[in-house]
């Protein structure tokens, strides 16, 4: 049972517009589902191959038995270069191309993946696949301004430990073994259940605060160790999985439905609401924003600019021109015509139709 999922980081929990499925879709044995909108799974199933923890923008799934912030210190620590499923860490998979980055970027040597020796990959065509995409993609970002690469192996060290078996982690746990103990017990028969996740108050007021994932925090503190280039290049945005630079067209109403529901605070604006600031460096990309906004008003700039990961930059992608309403004294965004606020102004229309109503009823 060393799977946990912080339901109040998950994008889900925040609107049921999120249409993200990337911790199911990863999935080797389709444990994870989504019920009420919230991701669940049955512990005893899963593998605890952690690849919902690499492909999770918000870090909201995480393994009690590892951490990849120890695990990048641990590596550095110990000159390690090849990096080997279910021997150096849980699966290839839990580390996303944000650690792929940053541990190429302080490691003096390549750091290797030995590919080939993933128990987890032969599990899943979905997780291998992964795994080469994320190498791929951290070697196309490092490309645009350093020497530094990782490397995939092509061999199997010593059988990587004959095979373990045939290991197969779905293995039922044996009754034996659990019988040791009623605590061990009752924690067996529960793993077997669905573990179902709801939103309670103290999980709504955990959502309302803004969070950046450690992944980020960690790239963010090697890049700014890395010697600023002469020129920088633009990459497309399909080509980087986790972060964008955006813009916002004509179509934006100001509903601050963006930038209220934005897990990270990429997205923000000021006291009056009469502007939208975007920070790449905070976007995890969980297209949250894109999901919740009713004109479709906020748009992922094609090109991606390299230059941000080392001069970022507060941008600001709408102004409004707010007034106070003449009638309820709220301010509001102005766009014209009686300066008052549109509920005020359905108010004054729904009274309107009333008293018109009335009048015919007295013919």
């Amino acid at each position: 049972m060393n799977l946990t999922l912080d339901v109040s980081s998950c994008v889900r929990a925040s609107s049921k517009f999120s249409e993200c499925t990337r911790c199911v879709d990863i999935c080797p044995v389709h444990t994870i589902e989504i019920v009420d909108n919230i991701p669940a799974f049955t512990p005893s199933a899963c593998i605890d191959c952690g690849g919902c923890v690499g492909v999770c923008p918000t870090e909201s799934f995480s393994l009690k038995n590892f951490s990849p912030i120890n695990f990048f210190f641990e590596t550095l620590k110990s000159q390690t270069t090849q990096l080997t499923c279910q021997t150096d860490l849980p699966c290839l998979s839990t580390l996303n191309v944000e650690y792929l980055i940053a541990l190429a970027l302080s490691s003096d040597e390549p750091i290797i993946m030995n590919v080939d020796a993933c128990q987890c990959g032969k599990e899943s065509d979905q997780l291998s696949q992964q795994i080469r995409h994320n190498i791929e993609e951290a070697n196309f970002i490092l490309e645009s301004f350093s020497d530094k690469h990782i490397k995939i192996a092509t061999f199997t060290p010593e059988q990587t430990k004959k095979e373990e078996t045939a290991t197969n982690r779905r293995d039922l746990f044996s009754l034996k073994a659990v019988m040791k103990n009623k605590q061990s017990f009752e924690e067996a028969v529960d793993a077997d259940d669905l573990k179902l996740f709801g939103l309670d108050t103290a999980t709504i007021a955990k959502i309302r605060n803004k969070k950046i994932p450690d992944k980020r925090k960690l790239l963010f503190s090697v890049l700014k160790r890395i010697g600023k280039q002469e020129q920088y290049d633009v990459i497309a945005s399909e080509d980087i999985s986790f972060t964008s630079q955006k813009f916002v067209d004509e179509h934006c109403t100001n509903c601050q439905i963006c930038y209220r529901i934005c897990p990270t605070g990429a997205l923000s604006s000021d006291g009056k609401f009469s502007l939208i600031n975007f920070d790449a460096m905070m976007c995890v990309k969980c297209h949250l924003c894109h999901d919740v906004c009713e004109p479709d008003a906020i748009h992922i700039q094609p090109g991606f600019e390299i230059k941000e990961f080392f001069e970022p930059t507060q941008r600001t992608l709408a102004t409004f021109n707010i007034k106070r309403c003449n009638e309820c004294g709220n301010y509001f965004t102005y766009t014209g015509g009686p300066i008052e606020c549109p509920r005020c102004r359905i108010e004054e229309e729904e009274a309107m139709e009333l008293h018109q109503n009335a009048k015919k009823m007295d013919f």
